[in-house]
């Protein structure tokens, strides 16, 4: 009974992910040792990290504005929006642009990796931390080799406002 509820849950996971019944392919980068991965369609382009000019009383983990050929694109510090340590960028730090709904946002990264074809079968749900940690901003962990990486939710991550940590919420 078990393995049901779990492949319900797989199939749902997909099914919000917008995975096909083959999976997907994956935009990995790094923060740290840590590889993460978001849906190859939501990324319009990676560029490297140009200056950003910084908006006044907004939270830690937004960056600034950027404009991208007349488009004025926010940027997500990821590194700050996870918690983690600020370090200094090198030649490595990119901006992956995304689509975010119909918004264009970028996100600063420490390096691009590759892009991966993870299947279906190779995609478990995140897992269940308990109350303490939230990992709602998770669409999964897919497994590519030896390596796991942590598929993103990014419409979560970046516009939930339910989310204390949004965007939105903060603009509200």
């Amino acid at each position: 009974m078990a393995g049901a509820v779990m492949g319900k849950e797989t199939k749902d996971l997909h099914q919000h992910a917008g995975l096909s019944a083959d999976g997907s392919q994956f935009l990995t980068f790094r923060l740290g040792e840590e590889l993460y991965g978001v849906d190859i369609l939501r990324v319009q382009e990676i560029k490297g990290y140009t200056a950003v000019t910084k908006i006044p009383n907004t939270p830690p983990h937004i960056k600034g504005v950027l404009n991208l050929r007349g488009t004025i694109v926010p940027v997500v510090e990821l590194r700050t929006k996870f918690g983690m340590p600020t370090i200094d960028y090198t030649a490595f730090t990119v901006i992956i642009v995304v689509v975010v709904q119909d918004k264009v946002m970028g996100l600063v990264v420490d390096a691009v990796s590759d892009v991966l074809d993870i299947k279906m079968k190779d995609i478990q749900p995140a897992p269940d931390f308990g109350d303490k940690v939230d990992v709602t901003f998770l669409n999964g962990i897919g497994k590519s080799g030896n390596k796991l990486v942590s598929l993103l939710d990014i419409d979560r991550l970046l516009l939930d406002p339910d989310s204390k940590d949004s965007p939105v919420a903060d603009a509200a």
